[in-house]
């Protein structure tokens, strides 16, 4: 069954919230997508820990087909793209980068993108600590509460990697994949497969996208 995506228009800006954990801005012909963890297999096999290696390219492809459902001018990663130091993981994006060579893709770099900054810039990647468009501030790292007041731009992020439970009559718990809009900034699902999740605060008036196979729910 095909994907649905949710139409959400926020701060005068149409947003699809896709269930294949992304968004894709579309004032910005931008597709946005956080900690997809790249090289986090190739980390575990090195140290001893059987994991198929068909996640990493799962991954790809997935982003793969985004790009060809919805045709963005930009990519903008939102920090953790590759997990970890040098593996043979890295082939594997050098060989997808190859198929889209034209494509602009921005990387705000996370606590994870520990290569040199040479191996991205040799891709074609643009590096930024954090990236400003429209009303929005992109970067990895949610800011705490008390720094908020530092910018008039709503923040969007990843990092946390968020999930919502759900909790059915007989005792079932289900942690599911959310995106998390609060006040003042918002939080995206992890897009690669091999992460966990962590269950937020929500506050009162907070907006809970949950992410199921093929749709996302509101909550």
């Amino acid at each position: 069954m095909d994907s649905v995506p949710y139409s959400f228009s926020f701060l005068d800006q149409n947003l699809l919230i896709l269930p294949e954990k992304a968004i894709f801005w579309e004032e910005q012909q931008m597709l946005i997508v956080a900690d997809i963890h790249l090289g986090k297999v190739g980390h575990f096999r090195k140290a001893g820990i059987a994991i198929p290696k068909k996640m990493e390219q799962d991954d790809l492809a997935q982003l793969s087909d985004l790009i060809h459902r919805y045709s963005p001018k930009t990519i903008l990663l939102l920090g953790d793209l590759f997990h970890s130091e040098l593996n043979n993981d890295w082939d594997w994006l050098v060989l997808w980068r190859s198929l889209f060579n034209d494509l602009r893709i921005i990387l705000v770099l996370g606590n994870h993108d520990i290569l040199n900054k040479a191996f991205y810039l040799n891709l074609r990647f643009e590096l930024f600590e954090h990236f400003d468009a429209g009303p929005f501030r992109f970067l990895h790292e949610p800011l705490e509460k008390h720094l908020l007041p530092l910018t008039s731009l709503y923040l969007i992020s990843g990092h946390i990697h968020p999930g919502v439970v759900l909790k059915g009559a007989g005792r079932q718990v289900l942690t599911l994949p959310c995106f998390h809009f609060g006040a003042r900034q918002a939080i995206l699902p992890a897009f690669g497969k091999f992460t966990g999740k962590v269950k937020i605060k929500n506050a009162k008036n907070d907006r809970i996208f949950a992410v199921l196979q093929n749709k996302i729910v509101e909550f």
